[in-house]
């Protein structure tokens, strides 16, 4: 491994985790997300996909705290926010170790990410489209931070193991509601019962189980 490499991929700075530093007005950062990675994916194996767009500062692939399992992305950090901009225009969806690789512009701001401003939502796609062409149809109408089509693998389990049985147990599986979510049906519940008395449930009452 030589130096420029080493140092790339030993660099430790908080951007990486947070999403890079401030650039020019035009490329408001020089850091990128890299998503959709194959779990063997090395930071190695970005240096060189990476690097040609330009040197890079550091790279970091995240992984679970315990198991150190990649969580299937990262962040590359390039000294340049324009050399950022060259390897996202050049390189998204580019095949790494069997698997297109989803990269956009790393966004340090949670609010940002979670307003839903400028989001769009696409159903009864075809099976053959994919996040590339996804892309491509919708860049004509301007720039996109991010697209993603979403697996129906989700829908299929709630729909064949919703109900069955397990050790004897009914089981309820559905989607993910977040507590803001489930405090507002609550609610909604409490205002249309005139009272609710839930001590007397016995040792037997199911437990619930959330998957995302």
């Amino acid at each position: 491994m030589d130096e420029e490499l080493a140092a790339a991929l030993a660099a430790e700075e908080e951007e990486a985790a947070a999403g890079g530093s401030d650039g020019n007005p035009d490329f408001p950062t020089a850091s990128l997300y890299v998503g959709d990675l194959h779990p063997e994916v090395t930071e190695s194996m970005l240096y060189e996909k990476f690097s040609p767009a330009g040197p890079i500062l550091s790279i970091r692939i995240c992984r679970d705290k315990v198991t150190r399992r990649s969580l299937g992305y990262a962040y590359v950090n390039y000294q340049q926010p324009v050399d950022a901009k060259r390897a996202l225009e050049t390189m998204n969806f580019d095949v790494i170790n069997g698997r297109p690789v989803r990269i956009m512009w790393s966004q340090r701001d949670p609010s940002l990410r979670k307003s839903g401003v400028g989001n769009v939502f696409i159903k009864n796609l075809g099976k053959t489209i994919d996040n590339k062409a996804l892309y491509n149809i919708f860049s004509a109408f301007g720039n996109i931070l991010s697209c993603k089509v979403k697996q129906e693998s989700a829908e299929r389990a709630i729909d064949a193991l919703n109900g069955m049985f397990l050790n004897y147990r009914k089981i309820f599986v559905g989607r993910f509601k977040s507590h803001k979510e489930r405090e507002a049906e609550r609610g909604a519940w409490a205002r249309q019962s005139t009272s609710a008395d839930f001590k007397d449930f016995d040792d037997d009452s199911d437990d619930e189980a959330t998957f995302r």
